[in-house]
Order: C-alpha cells, then structure tokens, then sequence
C-alpha cells in the first residue's frame, strides 16, 4: 500500500474518530430569577447542587444553603472548593447559591454613607428582607434544603455579612466576612453598633479575614481587631469566632484563600479520620461538640459510619466485628430513609451469622430503594 493512501486513510480515520466524539459541556450550576416585591425589581441568582443531590439512591438528603455576595465574582471558585472539600469529607455537602449584583453600594450598606454627592447607600436591610423574606423561602419550596444558612461576604459585602451576625434575629447560622470595608463605621458607630449586640449573635460562628492593604494597613486591620476583641470581650461565655490576617494577600486576592480557611475553621474536625474512632461514644460526643459550636445538630456523616463499621467488621477481633454492627445500626437511626445503611447492616448481620436479621434488613434496603 502507497504511503499516499495509508496518509489519506489515516486522515479519514482521524476526520471520522472526531467527528464521532460526543461533545458535552461541563455544567456547574443554573441560572435563576426572582421578582422581589421588596426590592421592586428582577433579582437574579446562581445555584451549584451537590453532586448527590439527583442520586435516586440518595433523594432522602437535605443541604444545607451557602449563599454568596458578589455572586458573579465568586461563583465560580467556590463551588469548585466546595465540591472538592465536602468530596473529601472536610465539609458537609451544601447547596451554593450565588446572588447577582444589581447595585451593591446601595444593596451591602446597612446605614447610609454621608459624601457630598447624593448616593443611594444604606439599602441593606432591605436586600437582608429580600434574602430572608423571599429567596431562602424560595429555596425552601424548590429545593431539599436543611436550615442551617452561611452567608459570605467580601468588602461591603463582608460589612453586611458582619451586620447580619450583629443583629437581634437572622436566618442565618454562620458568617464568613473577609476584609469587610468597615471605613464608615467610626469609633463612635461602631460603639454603637456594639451596645445593641445581645447573646443571640454569641450563638453564631463569624469568621473574619484581613488582608494586606499596603501603607493602609494599619488603619484596616486597626477597625477588624477591635471589632473583634470588642466581640470577644462582650461575649461572656465561648466565643465562636476567628480573625485571620493574611499578610501575603491584598483585598482582592483575599477572597479565595479566605474561604477556604474560613469554611474549614467553621466546619473543624468534621472530617474526622475512620481510623480515629473506636467507639460509637466517642463519634457520637465529637459531633456533639462540633453541633455545640455552630449551634445546629449536625449528625456524623453516613459515609464515614459506613467506613467505620466495615474498617471494624474487616477485624480480626471478634470485638471489634460486634462493635461493628453498633455503627451500621446508628445509620439507619440518623438515616432511616437511606437503602444503603440498611443494605450494610444486613451485610453485617451476614458475616456475624445472623441470617434471620440479614434478611430483614435486606428487604427493608430493597423496599427503600425500590421507592427511591
């Protein structure tokens, strides 16, 4: 055969193998609006669903809501970090809802900023209505949602962010405020805003982040610490709360390391290794201290029980194999919907021998995941 046409069949074979490749877009989220009677105007917003959340298998599970200022900045990288932390089991999996600007200035500013020019800053407690009135409502009739909501904010939105946790009443649980632009809180305002802080804000978690401003430095980490210490002095019993300086960070690349540190210091210790645990005690008052701190009972993650329980019935302790069995059972009682945890128990039951008990939990795994 002629170089020629071994150079033309090769040509063909490639044209034909690209044209039968299946090009397929990779989605992280979808788009979404919302006519806020509040505001009086379209608001639209961004969600990125955990990846379980359309497993049929998995159809018992709720989330719960992170939901980001400045969505169109930051949408995009913190829904890969989340994807990728609660993946690994840093972080529970959540529902990521990214809110879109209209006119931040107006919509992140709780009080209204005195300049000579007219500005509509100071708008803010409308827009937390807007969240709080009518989006997380909205997502509660859309969507598996568990109430327990983290709000994150850069800049003014970190300085809404901090408001909202100050505040008497608010829907929300956790507060991640990096580099908040706190300039027009003076001595006097932000005493103030300290004076009609009460203990309901102490029953929150607020991370702050500070960033490097340069010859400006002092004056914006001045503002962040002694809000801080202000906090922390006010508060009479354990104070939930972090302040991070980034010195290697300026206010605009702050955002993405501060998240993660951030995230990670609200949810610490939640990914606690199976190797670690050696008893149902033991896991039970780790994840009580974790739901002590955030104020929200949060139940120790299925798949690290499962890990658990086969890491143990794999023993060759016979004591071990037993304990086993504790764990499968402590899913089905956190996660009575979950085939999966049924199915595991009656693997368990299975190797102990318990055929009588296999069975039963055999069929209650297949009738659950026959209705899923």
């Amino acid at each position: 055969m002629s170089r020629i046409i071994i150079t033309a069949l090769f040509f063909l074979f490639g044209l034909n193998q690209v044209k039968s490749q299946n090009i397929e877009q990779i989605i992280i989220g979808t788009k979404h609006t919302l006519h806020s009677n509040i505001l009086n105007e379209e608001r639209a917003y961004w969600i990125n669903l955990p990846e379980s959340y359309h497993n049929s298998k998995e159809s018992y599970k709720k989330y719960p809501i992170l939901i980001i200022l400045d969505g169109n900045t930051h949408f995009k990288p913190i829904t890969g970090m989340v994807s990728h932390m609660s993946g690994n089991g840093k972080i529970p999996e959540m529902i990521v809802v990214a809110i879109q600007n209209v006119d931040r200035r107006r919509d992140f500013t709780p009080d209204k900023i005195v300049t000579v020019r007219e500005n509509n800053s100071g708008g803010g407690e409308k827009f937390l209505s807007f969240l709080e009135d009518e989006l997380i409502p909205e997502l509660d009739r859309n969507y598996r949602t568990e109430p327990y909501r983290i709000l994150y904010g850069h800049s003014l939105g970190g300085l809404l962010a901090t408001y909202t946790y100050m505040k008497e009443k608010t829907l929300f649980n956790a507060f991640i405020s990096v580099d908040p632009s706190l300039g027009t809180w003076d001595a006097k305002t932000m005493d103030e805003k300290l004076d009609s802080v009460t203990d309901n804000s102490f029953k929150r978690f607020i991370y702050f982040a500070t960033a490097n401003w340069g010859k400006r430095n002092f004056r914006n980490r001045d503002r962040h610490i002694r809000l801080y210490e202000a906090l922390n002095s006010k508060c009479e019993g354990a104070f939930y709360a972090k302040l991070a300086y980034f010195e290697n960070e300026s206010h605009s690349t702050v955002p993405p390391i501060a998240f993660y540190d951030g995230i990670s210091t609200i949810f610490k210790d939640y990914d606690i290794s199976f190797r670690d645990v050696e008893t149902k005690a033991q896991l039970i008052e780790h994840f009580q201290s974790i739901s002590q701190r955030l104020s929200w009972s949060f139940k120790p993650p299925e798949q690290l029980v499962n890990q658990i329980g086969y890491n143990m019935l794999r023993s060759e302790n016979e004591n071990n194999k037993l304990k086993a069995l504790e764990f499968f059972i402590l899913n089905t009682e956190n996660f009575p919907n979950s085939s999966n945890a049924y199915d595991s128990l009656g693997e368990a039951y299975e190797i102990l021998g318990n055929k009588k008990k296999a069975t039963e939990n055999y069929k209650k795994a297949l009738e659950l995941n026959t209705n899923s």
